[in-house]
């Protein structure tokens, strides 16, 4: 499939199946959701005493930080997980059930979390290191001059974010492959990713910008404009609700990215592996039913 058609069959299945959608993101993302509303609101007019609280209770405050991350990844694994199940029954003809999804996303919440730390990890690194090559280019060419010098950081910029985006989007299919495949070990999945999307990896990136773009920024841009137009950022009776609704609104969008990634890891293994529906089948029917 090319990437409109992509991007076509991920919002007809996101219309066709809207309700379970909308269930399966209100349960899981409900939680960590409501904290965001009460941080925002409640410290967006006064940031020092945020900063305040933190100073005085640092290690509780960092456990804390740590635990809404792993509670905002685990929800956010679970939907992907849901929704890849109710996109694969659909891709059956079967009739996708709330049960199932949860149960099916539950099922592999471990491996899924391990992978997501680890591709976490991975990023760290890559930047730690893209960083460090930076660093290094750039004072070569300051014993050169000045003006080497910038253009090496420019350089070094330019080189560090295709490679760091490179290296994302080979692994962009292990959740996916962790929901879908049956693996000796969850990290197989990097190794399964990257070789399912070599010589794709172009079309991977543009499949997630071109989706990112329609789902989550654009409509984060009207909202920005509508807010700016009206002066949220001074009505105060305002602000709690734009904080609401654009909350609300991205728990609406949520499951845009997901579907596409699935479309596209089916197109990918269709190509490269005469991917048969009956494996399929047999897959979740192996699964959490």
């Amino acid at each position: 499939m090319r990437l409109g058609e992509i991007l076509d069959g991920s919002f007809n299945i996101y219309r066709r199946h809207f309700g379970l959608f909308m269930r399966l993101s209100l349960i899981l993302v409900w939680l960590p959701t409501a904290a965001g509303i009460y941080l925002n609101l409640r410290f967006s007019g006064s940031p020092f005493e945020l900063l305040s609280m933190f100073e005085q209770n640092i290690g509780m405050s960092i456990g804390i930080f740590v635990l809404f991350i792993v509670v905002w990844s685990a929800c956010s694994l679970l939907l992907k997980a849901g929704t890849i199940r109710v996109i694969s029954d659909s891709y059956l003809g079967h009739e996708p059930e709330l049960g199932a999804s949860l149960r099916f996303g539950t099922a592999r919440i471990i491996p899924l979390l391990l992978v997501t730390i680890s591709k976490g990890l991975l990023l760290f690194i890559l930047y730690v290191a893209a960083a460090v090559v930076v660093g290094v280019m750039f004072f070569m060419g300051r014993m050169i001059s000045a003006g080497i010098g910038g253009l090496m950081i420019l350089a070094g910029c330019v080189g560090g974010v295709w490679f760091v985006t490179w290296v994302l989007c080979g692994y962009a299919m292990t959740t996916p492959i962790v929901v879908l495949e049956d693996l000796s070990s969850s990290f197989d999945a990097f190794g399964r990713s990257w070789e399912l999307t070599r010589g794709a990896r172009g079309k991977v990136a543009g499949t997630i910008v071109v989706t990112w773009l329609i789902s989550q920024f654009l409509p984060g841009l009207v909202i920005g404009g509508i807010s700016a137009v009206i002066g949220v950022a001074s009505n105060e009776s305002l602000q709690p609700v734009f904080v609401v609704f654009s909350s609300l609104l991205g728990i609406v969008l949520a499951p845009i990215l997901p579907c596409a990634l699935t479309l596209l890891y089916y197109d990918l293994r269709v190509r490269r592996e005469a991917f048969d529906i009956q494996v399929l089948s047999e897959q979740l029917g192996a699964g959490i039913n």
